[in-house]
């Protein structure tokens, strides 16, 4: 499947130290993995890191699952290194950290031939989300909404109202441009009402996904962001109501009391290949 026409309802942080968390992976419902080499893994065991995780993309088994690698910075003691080592793994992509401009893009496409994802972590990052996403090696962006936060000195709040600009800058930008964009974690990984909450609001945004940080929020997450069966239904009934009508010569139909046109009709046709694209990943 194409990587871009893939789901990416769930994406899933596991450390790329441990090799339990990694073969869990394999059998968890995630549309996406990223295996990280930067916060979840201490200083002394970046090098290690590198070799076990390359070890386990090596062994597969991740089927379907986009596999993203998140290296640390290119600033940082361990950054090159990574970029270096994800280059040869079997992943789908390689995520740089506190992306704030094109050229730290250009600095690691220097280094892999991967597709690039970025994450939009910085209040930097927020003011060059277009330039960002316009980079031409970039297929996607990850709001990493804790260290944004940390930088706002903003607080926590249910509604997430002191995120909403920075949030919907990226969201503008990545679909100014077609790239994949995923939601920030939700941190309480045992309160799902407030993680279904916070992933209906990144639905409704126009988000593809939500990053994760527990397999216990993989249900929720695929749920919210997968098209329901009532849209699925009103998807096919609007497309054959316009083509009937197209049929007579006529360029608007009418479903349930509302106008159908051919913008409508996009929409449909794109959720359809969406519900399609989330049924092809259980198969």
């Amino acid at each position: 499947m194409d990587l871009a026409l893939r789901p990416y309802r769930s994406v899933l942080y596991i450390p790329g130290s441990k090799d339990r968390a990694l073969d869990k992976a394999r059998s968890l419902a995630v549309d996406a993995v990223i295996f990280d080499l930067e916060d979840a893994v201490a200083p002394a065991e970046k090098p290690a890191a590198r070799a076990t995780l390359t070890a386990a993309l090596a062994m597969g088994g991740y089927g379907a699952r986009t596999r993203i690698v998140r290296i640390n910075g290119l600033d940082t003691a361990w950054g090159e290194a990574d970029a270096r080592a994800a280059a040869s793994m079997d992943c789908d992509a390689v995520l740089l950290p506190k992306v704030e401009s094109p050229a730290q893009l250009d600095a690691l496409a220097a280094l892999t031939g991967k597709p690039l994802w970025a994450m939009m972590e910085t209040p930097r990052g927020m003011l060059n989300a277009a330039a960002i996403a316009a980079h031409p090696r970039l297929a996607g962006m990850v709001m990493g909404t804790n260290d944004l936060a940390k930088e706002l000195n903003s607080r926590f709040r249910a509604d997430r109202l002191p995120m909403l600009t920075a949030l919907q800058l990226c969201l503008l930008a990545a679909k100014a441009h077609g790239r994949i964009i995923v939601d920030g974690v939700y941190n309480a990984f045992k309160d799902d009402s407030g993680l279904r909450a916070e992933c209906d609001q990144g639905r409704d945004m126009g988000f593809d996904g939500k990053t994760l940080i527990h397999p216990a929020q993989v249900e929720i997450a695929n749920a919210a962001f997968a098209p329901t069966e009532a849209e699925i239904d009103l998807a096919r009934r609007q497309i054959a109501a316009y083509e009937a009508a197209a049929a007579e010569g006529q360029g608007v139909a009418v479903v349930d009391g509302r106008i159908v046109e051919n913008l409508h009709v996009a929409t449909a046709k794109s959720l359809l290949a969406r519900a399609e694209a989330i049924a092809a990943l259980a198969q």
